[in-house]
């Protein structure tokens, strides 16, 4: 990741690339991602850190040292590990293993997921988990495939089978202004949710927000969401009422 405000164009990194990947220009450093290795040896030399590693492939075990170091506060605070993402269920062969090692030490384990996963996984992942939280982001199928590019049949009936399995689960709906926070939508979400088998379940709102749009710009990413906007706190509120019409709990944030 690159600031270019932090940079004294000292060109240490530029130095430091052994594959030449990293050059500097009138907008400071641009990095060649065809020649780039991510061996980080650019942001061990910058002196400011304008260039820096936001993340880095660890085996298993040194993921659970790093866990371990931190289960007395865990504990103290009654909390655990979260594995999020991205999509955790795309990485089976990693989350499974790790689920198991946090099981082995009493450490409570919750899965971030959007629910897209074969049924067998998601099985599979239920019963070494202790909490999830489902995102559910449109009821219409048609619209879920234009907004994200896959239908809902695979997410809704995941969200199904782990109620009618009485895990916990924390729904999570993202509130995107003039993409599902319309009554249709909304009234929708709230009948389904409020149909699921097994114990009451409330829903966090998440309102959107542009929190990604520097992380875009370190990685050199172009960032585009001009069309998509929060609803404003009266919609909001209104939605917070829309549910609670089908008997769902919802609260903004989560």
């Amino acid at each position: 990741m690159y600031s270019q405000e932090k940079c004294l164009g000292c060109e240490a990194c530029v130095g430091a690339c052994e594959q030449n990947a990293c050059i500097l220009t009138s907008d400071g450093i641009v990095t060649n991602q065809d020649l780039c290795i991510l061996c980080g040896k650019c942001a061990e030399a910058c002196p400011t850190k304008a260039t820096e590693m936001s993340g880095e492939q660890l085996p298993i075990s040194d993921i659970m040292t790093i866990i371990s170091s931190e289960k007395s506060l865990m504990d103290d605070s009654g909390g655990g590990v979260t594995f999020s993402g991205g999509e955790p269920l795309m990485h089976p062969d990693l989350l499974i293993p790790l689920l198991d090692e946090c099981g082995s030490l009493g450490i409570h384990r919750c899965v971030d997921t959007t629910g897209l996963a074969s049924t067998e996984l998601l099985v599979q992942v239920a019963s070494k988990t202790e909490l999830f939280l489902f995102d559910l982001k449109l009821m219409d199928s048609e619209r879920h495939l234009r907004y994200t590019g896959v239908n809902n049949k695979t997410i809704l009936n995941n969200l199904r089978l782990l109620a009618d399995l009485d895990v916990d689960i924390i729904i999570r709906v993202p509130l995107i202004e003039d993409v599902n926070d319309d009554d249709q939508n909304i009234q929708a979400t709230a009948e389904f949710i409020a149909a699921l088998p097994g114990k009451t379940r409330g829903v966090n709102l998440l309102p959107f927000h542009h929190a990604a749009a520097k992380k875009h710009e370190k990685l050199g990413h172009h960032y585009d969401a001009a069309l998509l906007g929060e609803p404003d706190q009266k919609r909001q509120l209104e939605i917070v009422d829309l549910f609670m019409n089908f008997g769902v709990s919802a609260s903004i944030g989560g």
